[in-house]
């Protein structure tokens, strides 16, 4: 495992000049460690990351799953993330690194608008699929960062390298975006997947007796997805959140059962997953502006 606490131990390990103190730019076809780039390592990162993979050499994993990874894509990391690279062999290494320290950054309008760009966030299985045009509007802004990067630094050097880097971030999201409409058919199988173990979920007690409430995570899991990337889709497709999508159908069920049958109120909040009577009434009228019971009384004398 290699920890990369700043710039200088990742040009260091891969054998290769440190020009910047905060930032790099290089191709993994140039570096002189080739053993380093030919063997599976273990990253452990204290900076932010961005690989652009021109050609499929190498398998990456976080955590227990390998990420979706191909010809043309971006891969990116962020500090106190973990990821293990395993070369595929007889391929070429067409990788085009950028690394930068938060140090960088603090105190810049890119500093404050990290959180937007969702792809640092994944934890599992998803990278940045470009097209050829894209992937060359990607280069051109690696390039001019790389320019900044030799130029001799002076008061200018900070505050351009950090606007190219927040441009190339910008057209990444373009690209993330745009990924959902490419991927649409996927996109609608794993609305299908959602939506079908949602249902399984309420249709099996025992599970609700076991896990309670359903999560994102739990969801996010069925579809072979990171929470972050699946919580996306959701909302682009049903213009609702994971969370409010989980919500709704638990307030219809509710509903149909207040109206429908005689059961308890306490009993209705066990089925559903909610550890009290007290949780279930306070997340009904949260959802409603009625209580369970107000609801009921109100459905039957409307019916």
């Amino acid at each position: 495992m290699y920890n990369l606490d700043n710039i200088d131990q990742f040009n260091h390990v891969l054998g290769i000049e440190t020009v910047h103190p905060l930032v790099t730019v290089c191709n993994f076809k140039d570096v002189p460690n080739r053993e380093l780039i030919d063997n599976e390592t273990t990253w452990h990162y204290g900076v932010y990351a961005l690989y652009l993979k021109n050609t499929r050499s190498c398998l990456l994993s976080y955590g227990h799953k390998e990420y979706d990874y191909s010809d043309g894509t971006v891969t990116s990391f962020a500090p106190m993330q973990t990821v293990t690279a395993t070369p595929i062999p007889g391929l070429d290494h067409d990788v085009v690194a950028l690394l930068f320290h938060p140090d960088l950054i603090r105190g810049t309008s890119l500093a404050k608008g990290m959180p937007d760009y969702r792809f640092f966030q994944y934890s599992s299985s998803e990278a940045l699929h470009m097209s050829e045009r894209e992937r060359g509007i990607y280069l051109d802004c690696i390039a001019k960062i790389k320019e900044e990067i030799n130029r001799p630094i002076d008061k200018f050097s900070r505050k351009l390298i950090c606007r190219n880097i927040e441009l190339l971030l910008d057209y990444c999201m373009r690209f993330y975006d745009r990924q959902f409409i490419t991927r649409e058919l996927e996109n609608h199988s794993v609305m299908a997947t959602f939506e079908q173990a949602l249902n399984d979920h309420f249709h099996n007690k025992e599970s609700i007796f076991m896990s309670g409430l359903p999560s994102v995570k739990k969801f996010a899991e069925k579809c072979c997805l990171s929470p972050n990337y699946f919580g996306d889709l959701v909302k682009k497709e049903t213009g609702k959140t994971p969370v409010e999508f989980i919500q709704q159908k638990i307030i219809d069920i509710a509903k149909e059962d207040l109206h429908s049958t005689d059961v308890s109120i306490t009993e209705l909040a066990y089925s559903l997953g909610f550890q009290s009577s007290q949780h279930f009434n306070r997340y009904f009228k949260r959802c409603t502006g009625m209580t369970p019971t107000e609801y009921r009384r109100h459905s039957r004398q409307s019916a």
